[in-house]
């Protein structure tokens, strides 16, 4: 009996896909039609994932060259192309970690994990996509890259795959390539126990996150809660859409808006001297 569905037809990758957010974007976008192939760093549970979603399975970390290079070959074996790539994955900051302590070996270590597996799935898949003439790539931050979560090599990732994200949205929108990518809010294994809790409790404390943010970090709404936002980003109906940053919180849908550049001062280089410090330190803050 044939597949049917709005995605029906379409390869998808789901990087990350073997629990959480990922398995749940994995199952709804199966669920519309698209042919899957799951991937996760363990081969029994991204096994388990693709037999759940009537998949293929994939094992194996994408920041690895090779790995992400045979995770789209597998997706254009099995169903023909690789119309959608979703990167899900991403690993915790070690407990208590910040500037003050964190290592060069686990900084490199979340770097690789997020901005590594991002740049290297996207790496592979793009020229399939554009010798399409389509495709859509949705890859995932975290509220964490504005610094607010603390932590250093979490955030940093995260607001590297935004600029990554961007980057690639403009250049292969001309080849009808759309990228975009979200911020997810959902009860995962990333945020949930006792360290989480008292991690967050204590960014409260200190006054980096405020009541109501705290509140929505302890009491995030279920994975499938979030799904739908990848998949309609994955959709046809999402066929303008490429270059944007979006929420997905449970119930709330929101956008950061792309930075615009702010009128502090101006002279011309061509009849003044350079600012002083005094002129700059006047004009910035205001005196």
């Amino acid at each position: 009996m044939p597949i049917s569905g709005p995605l029906a037809g379409r390869g998808a990758i789901v990087v990350g896909g073997t629990r959480g957010i990922g398995l749940a974007v994995a199952e709804l976008l199966a669920a519309q039609g698209a042919g899957v192939v799951v991937n996760g760093r363990d081969a029994d549970a991204a096994a388990a994932a693709a037999q759940r979603v009537s998949g293929v399975a994939h094992a194996g970390s994408p920041a690895d060259p090779k790995v992400a290079d045979a995770l789209v070959d597998t997706c254009v074996a099995e169903f023909g192309r690789v119309d959608i790539l979703v990167n899900c994955a991403g690993t915790a900051e070690p407990a208590g970690s910040s500037i003050l302590n964190v290592t060069s070996a686990e900084f490199h270590e979340l770097l690789d994990a997020h901005l590594g597996t991002v740049f290297e799935t996207c790496r592979a898949a793009a020229p399939k996509m554009v010798a399409q003439g389509c495709g859509a790539i949705v890859n995932t931050s975290s509220f964490a890259f504005l610094g607010d979560y603390g932590g250093s090599g979490y955030p940093a990732g995260k607001g590297a795959v935004n600029g990554l994200t961007l980057a690639i949205a403009a250049e292969l929108k001309e080849h009808g390539v759309r990228a975009n990518v979200v911020c997810p809010g959902a009860r995962t294994r990333l945020s949930t126990g006792s360290d989480y809790e008292q991690h967050i409790a204590e960014l409260n404390r200190r006054g980096l996150l405020d009541d109501v943010s705290m509140q929505g970090a302890l009491d995030a709404a279920p994975p499938e809660y979030v799904a739908p936002t990848y998949a309609y980003l994955a959709s046809d109906e999402a066929k303008e859409v490429t270059g944007r940053i979006f929420i997905a919180a449970g119930g709330f849908i929101g956008e950061f808006a792309r930075p615009s550049t702010g009128f502090i001062g101006y002279r011309d280089h061509h009849s003044t001297p350079p600012w002083t410090v005094a002129e700059l330190h006047a004009a910035i803050s205001g005196a």
